[in-house]
């Protein structure tokens, strides 16, 4: 799937970050070093350089502050996007304030992704706010899902489809959650993640 030549980058919220300045190889405790781990066990001679980037609490504009540092400057050959979810979340809770509506998310990530010519892109869905389908929470993450989904088909990108897995996962009712607190995953809820990313790069980087 890669050469150990490459460089993937995961950039993000804390999703991805999930406590990895807390530790040596700064790849935290979540999806991001659970694909880490795969790669290795699939080709343990031919591992890419992985970097994780992801910033706990960020939204698209958090992106945007720190693209040229935490992006460019690091010279990624493959880069993975996971924005959305508190561009959506904290709209349930800031009264209207600073609000990071849909237009302005497409904006800003399509800015972004201008800028990021001749790198292989990946970019995930926002997860899910809840686990329930019918959450406000989700409801209002619908139009971020398809934003997310246009720009991928747009910019000839690998889409990994997380919150259509995370929707069918829980609407098969099962006793197990995939969250803490209805956003941050538990180890159910990174290894869907995970799971879901390869299996689409794999497809695509075949």
């Amino acid at each position: 799937m890669f050469t150990k030549e490459e460089r993937v980058l995961f950039i993000g919220d804390s999703i991805t970050d999930c406590g990895r300045r807390a530790e040596p190889e700064e790849l935290g405790d979540g999806y991001v070093r659970m694909i880490r781990d795969y790669l290795i066990c699939e080709a343990p001679a031919d591992v890419p350089a992985v970097i994780n980037k992801g910033i706990g609490g960020n939204r698209v504009t958090d992106l945007a502050e720190r693209w040229e540092q935490d992006v460019l400057s690091e010279r990624p050959t493959v880069l993975s996007v996971s924005i959305g979810i508190n561009d959506v979340w904290r709209q349930l809770d800031s009264k209207g304030i600073d609000q990071i509506l849909p237009g302005k998310f497409e904006q800003v990530y399509r800015e972004l992704l201008d800028q990021s010519k001749g790198i292989r892109l990946i970019l995930m869905e926002p997860t899910i706010i809840e686990e329930d389908p019918q959450s406000q929470g989700n409801e209002l993450l619908k139009p971020y899902v398809d934003i997310v989904r246009k720009l991928a088909d747009e910019y000839d990108a690998v889409l990994v489809p997380t919150h259509q897995a995370f929707l069918k996962y829980i609407s098969a009712d099962g006793e197990h959650k995939l969250t803490t607190d209805g956003v941050h995953m538990n180890s159910i809820g990174n290894t869907l993640m995970a799971r879901t990313w390869i299996h689409s790069v794999r497809g695509a980087f075949a």
